[in-house]
């Protein structure tokens, strides 16, 4: 099966100041729009061809030569999928309590996990994902470099902030940690957080 670049659940100015439609149109439309390009490339006539991307990702996590490639294109659709769901017109704010009483319980408080969050993505040196998980039934904040994922590291992710220059360069330049604590505050989408924390409660 041939992989598609799903279109934005947005309209591309409707993140506007936060996230210019600029910013959008280059991340979405160039960026993201390349790895669904490439992966196509890379996986004809291979064995993954008909597989979906959450197989093609475990299947080729360790792997080297073209099934690399196809794991680096793979894994970045996958993650771009789900950071444009991470984000929200009219997002941030409070969490819905399910999710805020995790937040607290794990980390003292919001505020607590919006500083240790953008910390972390700071950290992450080069190019690469910040994540909110559940592994072991417990929430921790990981990151990952370039392509890499939870899905890789028996993790259930929940929320992702794009750490790579593509995302926030234009809009703020060098400052990643302005771009995250922003995200964090003003877009982060909290109902789809609750739905994927849902799902590890079943």
């Amino acid at each position: 099966m041939a992989f598609t670049l799903k279109p934005l659940p947005y309209a591309k100015d409707s993140l506007d100041p936060m996230m210019s439609a600029r910013t959008l149109e280059h991340h979405h439309d160039k960026h993201h729009a390349a790895y669904v390009t490439k992966l196509n490339d890379f996986v004809k006539g291979t064995k993954f061809e008909s597989s979906d991307l959450e197989t093609i990702i475990r299947a080729t996590a360790t792997a080297t030569g073209t099934e690399k490639k196809i794991f680096n294109n793979a894994a970045q659709v996958w993650n771009h999928d789900f950071y444009w769901e991470s984000l929200a017109p009219n997002g941030g704010g409070t969490p819905p309590d399910p999710v805020l009483k995790r937040l607290e319980a794990t980390f003292g408080s919001f505020d607590n996990f919006r500083d240790k969050f953008v910390e972390a993505s700071v950290n992450q040196f080069g190019s690469g994902w910040a994540w909110l998980v559940v592994k072991g039934g417990k929430l921790e904040i990981t990151t990952t470099h370039d392509a890499d994922n939870p899905l890789t590291h028996g993790e259930h992710p929940l929320w992702t902030c794009d750490v790579w220059e593509h995302a926030y360069y234009l809009d703020y330049q060098h400052e990643r940690a302005r771009f995250v604590k922003t995200v964090v505050e003003k877009l982060a989408n909290w109902q789809f957080v609750g739905k994927k924390l849902a799902e590890t409660e079943r």
